[in-house]
């Protein structure tokens, strides 16, 4: 299977297609004309924004803030574009890895695609991917990490917003609140 490898990709972002409650997420790195667009669930999204962010934080601690990683989303890094047309989905994301490259100073980031046999992610090892299944890999420096995780961050909590007594997502009609004994919020 295809390693679509973008080191360092000119755009890498999460974003979705439909309205809160019906979105599908994507991730979409993009070098030149070569893009490769691959699905996701917005749980995953969210773990990989927070453990990008974590990674990152942890550099700057470990270096005494030397590493070249802002503490913060540099002002004009944000990207906000939609993602790009035609989206056409590579492949499902099942496991993904992360690790920080010290000698490059970049997060490397590997998407796989969902595993149909049922073989767990223990035996992934980054750099050495199953050759069965496809891999999208993204080195990206530091500011281009603290831009993804900032946009990632948003582009989940944009969705549905809480009911404020069950926590659960309100649909624009409501929903059959459980804290309500079944009426409807």
């Amino acid at each position: 299977m295809p390693v679509h490898d973008y080191d360092p990709p000119e755009r890498f972002v999460a974003g979705t297609v439909g309205e809160p409650g019906s979105r599908t997420f994507f991730l979409q790195a993009r070098r030149g004309t070569r893009m490769t667009t691959v699905a996701l669930e917005k749980a995953q999204v969210a773990a990989l924004a927070e453990r990008v962010a974590e990674l990152l934080d942890e550099v700057v601690r470990r270096s005494g803030g030397q590493a070249p990683v802002p503490a913060l989303a540099t002002t004009g890094s944000e990207d906000t574009a939609p993602l790009e047309t035609p989206i056409e989905e590579e492949f499902r994301v099942g496991t993904m890895s992360l690790a920080w490259d010290g000698e490059r100073d970049v997060v490397v980031i590997e998407c796989f695609e969902v595993d149909e046999d049922g073989d767990g992610p223990e035996e992934e090892v980054l750099g050495s991917p199953d050759p069965s299944r496809a891999v999208l890999r993204v080195s990206l420096d530091g500011v281009g990490a603290r831009a993804f995780t900032t946009r990632a961050l948003a582009l989940v909590a944009a969705g549905r917003p809480p009911c404020p007594f069950c926590t659960n997502p309100l649909d624009a009609t409501g929903h059959i609140c459980p804290r309500a004994n079944g009426y409807r919020r």
